[in-house]
C-alpha cells in the first residue's frame, strides 16, 4: 500500500526537520523527490542520503515568498503528481511583542509560499486532471496558541487555503489537504528549548500541552504526508490531519 512509484514529488523545506522526513519517506516508497530549501548545503546532504538508499532526488535551491522564481523553477521541472508546501518560520510574541513586520515576514513564507508555489504548479495537475498537494499547517492553524500571534495568524490562513482550494477544485481530480502537527522534535522546536533556563523541565512542560504526553516525531508526520499523497487517499480532499496528540481534541 501506499506506493509512489512512477510518481514525482516536490518538497519546500526539505532539507531538514519534517520537510527532510517527508522527502525521505517518498523516496522509499518509490518518489523521484525533488528537495527544495534555501539552505543548499543542507539540501544536498539530504539528497545524497536519499540516493544513498537506492532513492531518486534532485536539490533546487529557492526562496518560496518569490514568485518569480517559483515560475522559472516549474517551468525547468517535469510535471509534478504531488506538492508538499513544507517550508515555514515561526515568532515567538503577543500583540504587544509582534510588529507588523514580524506578521509580514511570517505571512511571506507560510502563506504566499503556498500560494505562489501552487500559482507555478498546480496549473499543469489541472491539465493532467490528477495530483495532490499537501500544506503542512500546524494546530495553530485550527486552535490559537500562547504567544504565538502572527504563527497563529499564518497558519489559520494555510487552512483557509487549503480549503478554498479544494473547493475551487473538487472536480478537477488534484485534491488539496492539510497536516495540522502538534509540538514535534524538530530544530526549530529544540532550538527553543535549549533557550530556557531548565530545557528539560521545557521540554516536559512543551510535551504535556499534547494529551499522550510527548511531542511528535517527525516520521509520524511523514506518514500522514505518504498517505496524502497516494492513490489510496484519492476521496479525501480539503481535510486538515490533526498529528497533535489531542492538543485540540477538547478546544
Amino acid at each position: 500500500m501506499f506506493s509512489l512509484t512512477g510518481k514525482v514529488a516536490l518538497v519546500t523545506g526539505a532539507a531538514s526537520g519534517i520537510g527532510r522526513a517527508i522527502a525521505e519517506t517518498f523516496a522509499r516508497q518509490g518518489a523521484t523527490v525533488w528537495v527544495v530549501d534555501r539552505d543548499a548545503a543542507n539540501g544536498a546532504e539530504v539528497v545524497a542520503a536519499i540516493r544513498a538508499t537506492g532513492g531518486v532526488a534532485e536539490f533546487a535551491a529557492l526562496d518560496v515568498s518569490d514568485e518569480a522564481a517559483a515560475v522559472a523553477l516549474a517551468a525547468r521541472l517535469p510535471a509534478l503528481d504531488v506538492l508538499v508546501n513544507n517550508a515555514g518560520i515561526g515568532h515567538v510574541g503577543d500583540l504587544l511583542r509582534t510588529a507588523a513586520a514580524d506578521l509580514d515576514r511570517l505571512h511571506a513564507i507560510n502563506v504566499r509560499g503556498p500560494f505562489n508555489l501552487c500559482r507555478a504548479f498546480v496549473p499543469a495537475m489541472l491539465e493532467r486532471r490528477r495530483g495532490s498537494v499537501i500544506n503542512l499547517a500546524s494546530v495553530g492553524g485550527v486552535v490559537a496558541v500562547r504567544e504565538r500571534l502572527a504563527y497563529t495568524t499564518s497558519k489559520h490562513a494555510v487552512v483557509g487555503l487549503t480549503k478554498a482550494l479544494a473547493l475551487d477544485h473538487s472536480h478537477t481530480g488534484v485534491r488539496f489537504n492539510a497536516i495540522c502537527p502538534g509540538r514535534t522534535e524538530t530544530p526549530f522546536v529544540q532550538a527553543r528549548i535549549a533557550e530556557y533556563p531548565d530545557p528539560e523541565q521545557a521540554r516536559r512542560e512543551m510535551a504535556a500541552t499534547q494529551l499522550n504526553g510527548r511531542m511528535v516525531r517527525t516520521d509520524e508526520i511523514a506518514a500522514a504526508a505518504l498517505y496524502l499523497a497516494a492513490d489510496e487517499s484519492a476521496m479525501v480532499t480539503g481535510s486538515n490531519f490533526m498529528i497533535d496528540g489531542g492538543w485540540s481534541a477538547g478546544k
